[in-house]
Parts: structure tokens; C-alpha cells; sequence
């Protein structure tokens, strides 16, 4: 037998096995009824009309479900999961909502029973324990550094509450207070706590600012939410900011990208977002059956919309992995244009000739290499497997190729290697620095 015909045998027998599996799990559900069906029915209906975030909407679901219900067109299900799965699709096709959904599922109808009914103890536990892993987590704090140029980086991976993370957060945003741009990472934040994303936007903002609104249908009321009046320590409110993102960013880091996108804040750069600004809640409908339903929305108070289903849509969009380098040239290339001061824009340029060279590295071949081979009084450049490396009067360090003459030193960033060449044959090495400085040596041998 053929690995091809071997490997048709197995998946067909798998198949196989998982519709047996889901027919029996279907034959041993408990049977429902006339009135069991119209029970699940009203309770749906009823927590619809308290929750669902919009109200047309729940009543046009409920009106579905009712004329379906009454005119027997759920009279072929007659078991709990064939039942919920008819129901879910009606509602999911009235109101085009990925986040609605029904099921029979009795585990987890029975730990949200054990959830809601800790002691006072229990939750106070669970909180303790979730505090200590929030902490040790540094409360999603993976980086903040200052970057060549006077650039910022920020990358964290939750908005955690800010009765909790303020200090850790105020540290990171304190510390880049002072530079002239700030690249805040989100490519791998899945969202949070409304309360960090309120803290960690108001360090971007001189003046009140506001951020979001989010409406809860359960209470029919709004709650707004602004830049704080105050935040500790000096904020980075005049710098130049960038936010990265992918199609992983979600929930509460679509809505700090999304502020700050409408208020033209920042400039965001990646992919577009997951598209996630209705916050969901699972209710248990007749003992054993789950509905998830969205209970809340945000409203940005410029867009009077939010990002569901969309996503948030980057200002530069190109892959994730890009995102870093694309936002770190992009900041150098604005403070260039900004800078009067020759020596600063010395900097810049220098840091601008290294990310071009990383954008398109230029291949030199071994021929041209060894022709830079040699002396240059007490500098030495020697050819080795098959790249230069250069020695002055300690570490030998390896040269990459930024053009066809000019190299940098690899660990070395302040300084960088050029050959001049007259008539196919280096004639003199110059060492260039960070600062604008150059300093020749001519070939010796």
C-alpha cells in the first residue's frame, strides 16, 4: 500500500471515529422538550433584553427565536446540543455578532456556579495569588531602554490595573521622560484593565484629554473616561510617539492604539489589529446550557464608533516583524528634519546610513574584500574565512558591509570603518565616529 493510500486510510478512519464520538456524546444528551425548548427560549430572551449591547437588536433575535420556536422549526432537535447549536446559528445570523453564542455545556455551566458562589475567603486567595503572578510577571513589563538617538522603546503585554501596576508603569514612562521619541510595542499585548490604559495614556498629554467612553447595556449608562489630571514624575507628553502593533494586539491595546490614532497622537505601524471592543460575559441558561453574550461597547468620543470587527488599521502597514525597524527609522528621520545642530544631525545620519544598510545589505565579494586587506599604520585589516576584520591596538573586531566601502564593526556602534580607493586599490582608511569626528591613516603596506 502507497504512503498516499496509507495516509487516506488514517484520516478517514479518524473521521470516522470523531463522528461516532460526536453521535454518541449526542445520543447520551439529555432529551428536550416542548416546554424545556420554550424555558431556554424565554431565559435567553430575557438575558438579552438586560444585556446585549444593542437593544434593537436583542429584540429582533428574540422575535427570531419566538417565531422559529412557535412555528416548529426546532421540532427535528430534540437533544440539548442539536438544540443550542440551531439556536446559536439563528442568533448569530440575526445579529451578525461573532461574539454571541449558545451551547450545552454542562462543566462549564458548573464551574461558573462554584465561581460565583466563593467564600469571602476564596475570592481574597485567588486574588493574593493572582497579585503574586502579576508581579512576577512585572506586571507585563518586558522592556523600557533608551535607544540610539535619544529614542524610546517600550514593550509590555497586558494593561494591568493600575491600583496594582502603577509604580512599574510610572517607573518605565518616568524613565523615558526625556527623550524626543517613544516607541511603545504592543505587537504582543492582548488587552486589560481600562485603568492602566487610562494611566499609561496620560503620560502622553500636556492638556485633558479625552480617551474613551465604554456603554453597558445592563445599567443603560456610560462611563467616560479622560487623561488623569495628575501623574507622578516627569512624562514623555511632548515626544514624538510610535505604537506597534500585529494581529495579536487585542481588546485593551487596540483601544490605547485606537485613542491615540483619533486624537492624532501617535502614527501606529504594523498589521491591523484583532478587532475585539465588545467585552463578552457568559450567562448559564437553564442549569446547563451557556450563553455568551457582549454586555458592553466603547464609543470613541471622535470616531462615535469603536474597532469591532475591524480591527484598529495601522498608519504604515507592513508585516509585524517589520514594525520595530520601520518605527525606529521613520522616528530618526523626523528628528533629522527637525535638528539644527550639526552635530545632531551627525547623529541622526549615523544612525539612519546603519538602518539602511540593515533594510538592504550589500553584498561585497571576496575579490574587492581582500583589495582592503593590509596596514594602515598601527590599524590592520586581515581577510579571513571568507570577511574582513579589523585591530587597532585591541579587540579584533569583524567588519560588516554597510556599501562596497564602508564597514561597521560588529558590537561596535560609535565607530565605523571607510576605504578609500583610487585606481582599484585602497589607498587610505578612515575612522569615522558617532560624534561626526574622522580620523585618516594612510596604507602602509
Amino acid at each position: 500500500m502507497s504512503k498516499t493510500l496509507r495516509l487516506i486510510l488514517v484520516v478517514t478512519v479518524a473521521l470516522v471515529l470523531l463522528v461516532s464520538a460526536l453521535l454518541a456524546q449526542e445520543a447520551n444528551a439529555p432529551a428536550v422538550d416542548r416546554a424545556k425548548k420554550q424555558a431556554v427560549v424565554d431565559e435567553i430572551a430575557t438575558l438579552l433584553d438586560a444585556n446585549y449591547i444593542f437593544p434593537e437588536t436583542a429584540k429582533k433575535m428574540e422575535e427570531t427565536l419566538r417565531a422559529r420556536l412557535t412555528s416548529g422549526g426546532y421540532d427535528a432537535f430534540d437533544r440539548a446540543p442539536a438544540f443550542a447549536q440551531a439556536l446559536s446559528k439563528d442568533l448569530l445570523e440575526v445579529s451578525k455578532d461573532r461574539h454571541i453564542g449558545f451551547a450545552y455545556n454542562p462543566g462549564m455551566a458548573g464551574n461558573l456556579r462554584r465561581f460565583s458562589s466563593r467564600s469571602e475567603d476564596e475570592v481574597k486567595r485567588a486574588r493574593e495569588q493572582q497579585l503574586l503572578e502579576s508581579k512576577r510577571d512585572n506586571f507585563g513589563f518586558r522592556k523600557v531602554e533608551r535607544l540610539q538617538g535619544n529614542i524610546g522603546y517600550l514593550d509590555f503585554r497586558v494593561f494591568e490595573s493600575a491600583a496594582d501596576a502603577a509604580p512599574t508603569a510610572i517607573a518605565a514612562l518616568n524613565f523615558l521622560a526625556y527623550c524626543d521619541a517613544v516607541i511603545v510595542d504592543l505587537r504582543q499585548n492582548g488587552g486589560g484593565d481600562t485603568t492602566g490604559i487610562q494611566l499609561i495614556c496620560s503620560y502622553f498629554f500636556d492638556e485633558p484629554s479625552h480617551l474613551n467612553d465604554i456603554y453597558i447595556r445592563s445599567t443603560d449608562a456610560t462611563e467616560n473616561y479622560w487623561t488623569l489630571p495628575y501623574v507622578p514624575g516627569p512624562k514623555p507628553s511632548r515626544a514624538d510617539l510610535y505604537i506597534l502593533t500585529s494581529a495579536r494586539t487585542f481588546s485593551g491595546a487596540e483601544e490605547f492604539s485606537y485613542n491615540m490614532q483619533n486624537l492624532k497622537r501617535g502614527t501606529i505601524i504594523g498589521e491591523t489589529t484583532g478587532g475585539g471592543a465588545h467585552p463578552t460575559t457568559s450567562k448559564i441558561v437553564q442549569n446547563d446550557f451557556i450563553l455568551r453574550v457582549p454586555f458592553a461597547r466603547a464609543i470613541n468620543p471622535i470616531s462615535k464608533t469603536n474597532w469591532e470587527g475591524t480591527g484598529v488599521k495601522p498608519d504604515v502597514a507592513v508585516p509585524a516583524a517589520e514594525a520595530f525597524d520601520r518605527a525606529y527609522a521613520m522616528a530618526v528621520e523626523k528628528l533629522a528634519g527637525k535638528a539644527t545642530d550639526p552635530e545632531r544631525k551627525a547623529e541622526y545620519e549615523w544612525i539612519l546610513a546603519g538602518e539602511k544598510a540593515k533594510r538592504n545589505p550589500p553584498r561585497v565579494d571576496a575579490k574587492t574584500l581582500k583589495t582592503y586587506a593590509g596596514e594602515y599604520g598601527e590599524r590592520k585589516v586581515t581577510f579571513e574565512n571568507g570577511a574582513l576584520f579589523y585591530q587597532r591596538t585591541g579587540p579584533n573586531y569583524r567588519l560588516i558591509p554597510m556599501t562596497a566601502t564602508l564597514f561597521a564593526l560588529d558590537g561596535l556602534d560609535s565607530f565605523r570603518i571607510e576605504f578609500v580607493v583610487k585606481d582599484g586599490k585602497s589607498v587610505e582608511l578612515l575612522g569615522l565616529y558617532d560624534n561626526g569626528e574622522r580620523d585618516p591613516s594612510p596604507r602602509t603596506k
